[in-house]
């Protein structure tokens, strides 16, 4: 499973050359990539959310597109539509930005719910429909999402059933100081941009694909995960209690999503098979998105995260005394 380390190792080296630090930002999003999943990225603005996805579109050297999501978009602007052609009087399809390998929906949470649920197709089923005929999309296809954690003048927050479509959701927080320092010495001139080559290809991530399913998952580990993700319902239940944290736990598909990253997650590492650790360590990223606070949580300032470190703790883990 060498293959795994080399290929994320060159792609993170290149992404690197415009993107300073996030370096585990950068694992997890080239970890959706050989999951197939999409990936929803939350962070202030000004850290380089945006340049890291195009970053990594140009090293992977897929067919890139970006698109601002703001409160006037119309799905017709992100799907496509049927356009009359004046000198045959037929419809032809115009396809827009979503037929790409790599879409950027930028500020997502900045168009209404009518755009946002655009998504809600091509992001499960790989397809759109324009026109009432179905259209493919390519392969492989991945939704990279922005959004600003804090500003909700003029926002409009995600359905719960398009959050739950993406495999992670990732906190980019601010650079260290060494790190900001090392982007003042390198991008401080304004005659000079960040410029990052192919290293990379669709083909190869399709290849690097199987592969990835060829990574073993034992009984035991489907078993530990699907233990964590039944407590994060167990803590939605509660009869009412004070153990009762969340408002709603985890769906099925949180489940699939922890076997597809660990899986991947062990692939970059250079391992044929899943550990626990390997669980643990993706376990935040793929669950924070799928379950929700109660108001008396909310109230008493407890956070999502500090709830799902408490499930990691409390949880037998296989093979541990």
């Amino acid at each position: 499973m060498e293959a795994g380390r080399e290929w994320s190792d060159r792609v993170r080296a290149e992404v690197g050359k415009a993107v300073v630090g996030q370096e585990e930002v950068v694992d997890r999003m080239l970890v959706a990539m050989l999951a197939d999943g999409h990936v929803l990225l939350e962070g202030m603005p000004g850290l380089a959310k945006t340049l890291l996805v195009k970053s990594l579109g140009e090293a992977m050297d897929v067919d890139f597109e970006r698109v601002q999501f703001t409160p006037d978009l119309l799905p017709s602007d992100v799907v496509g539509t049927m356009i009359l052609q004046p000198q045959t009087g037929e419809f032809r399809v115009h396809r827009g930005p979503i037929f790409a390998n790599l879409v950027l929906a930028d500020e997502i949470n900045r168009a209404p719910a009518k755009v946002q649920s655009g998504l809600l197709e091509a992001m499960q089923e790989r397809q759109v429909t324009i026109g009432g005929n179905s259209y493919r999309l390519p392969s492989p296809f991945l939704v990279m999402a922005t959004q600003n954690p804090v500003e909700q003048e003029g926002t409009y927050p995600l359905p719960e059933a398009q959050v739950d479509r993406f495999l992670f959701k990732l906190v980019v927080d601010y650079p260290s100081e060494r790190d900001e320092r090392a982007m003042m010495d390198r991008w401080g001139s304004v005659t000079e941009a960040p410029r990052v080559e192919a290293v990379s290809s669709p083909t190869e991530l399709v290849e690097l694909r199987e592969l990835v399913d060829k990574v073993h998952v034992s009984d035991e580990l489907q078993g530990y995960m699907l233990a964590l993700v039944r407590e994060t319902r167990k803590r939605a239940g509660g009869g009412g209690g004070s153990d009762r944290v969340f408002s709603f736990g985890a769906s099925p598909r949180a489940s699939l999503a922890l076997v597809q990253a660990s899986r991947a997650l062990a692939f970059v590492r250079g391992h044929e098979y899943v550990t626990p650790d390997r669980v643990q360590e993706v376990f935040l990223d793929a669950i924070r998105h799928r379950v929700g606070l109660t108001y008396e949580a909310e109230a008493s300032e407890r956070k999502i995260d500090d709830v799902l470190d408490e499930i990691l703790e409390t949880t037998p883990i296989p093979g541990a005394r």
